[in-house]
């Protein structure tokens, strides 16, 4: 699938799509039918960018982002994870967790990627985009 990029002036600009599987349900009534535990398979797409490649030539490892998302979230209940105890996990909020994760994640690297964002699809046809500002990366 092809996604609008955010415009930047970095180098580098790469791209990962990868799904995991999870249920998880809003508990409010005005959630409607997702007030009920259900399971998706979510589709994710990171966009990270930089200008400085690391020692093997990549701006990041892509095989190790989707092992820290997929790891944490495949084949479970997001309401159980902590980092949704104070928040639904909404797709508007599973996506924030997972640019603050890479986030956290990439923060360690030498050569200062960063991601400009997540996308994440919940069905065939609703996805979110999470975009911080500017000034919050």
């Amino acid at each position: 699938m092809n996604y609008n990029t955010p415009m930047h002036d970095y180098t580098f600009e790469l791209n990962k799509d990868f799904n995991f599987s999870a249920a998880h349900y809003i508990p409010d009534e005005r959630a409607g039918k997702c007030s009920n535990v259900h399971g998706h398979t979510y589709h994710v797409n990171i966009t990270i960018a930089g200008n400085e490649l690391d020692d093997l030539g990549f701006l990041v490892n892509f095989g190790e982002l989707k092992s820290l998302i997929s790891g944490a979230f495949d084949h479970t209940l997001l309401n159980d994870h902590e980092r949704f105890r104070d928040v639904p996990p909404t797709s508007e909020t599973v996506a924030k967790t997972i640019y603050e994760m890479v986030t956290e994640y990439i923060s360690g690297l030498n050569n200062n990627p960063v991601c400009l964002q997540v996308i994440l699809r919940e069905t065939p046809t609703s996805y979110v985009v999470y975009r911080p500002k500017k000034e919050m990366r």
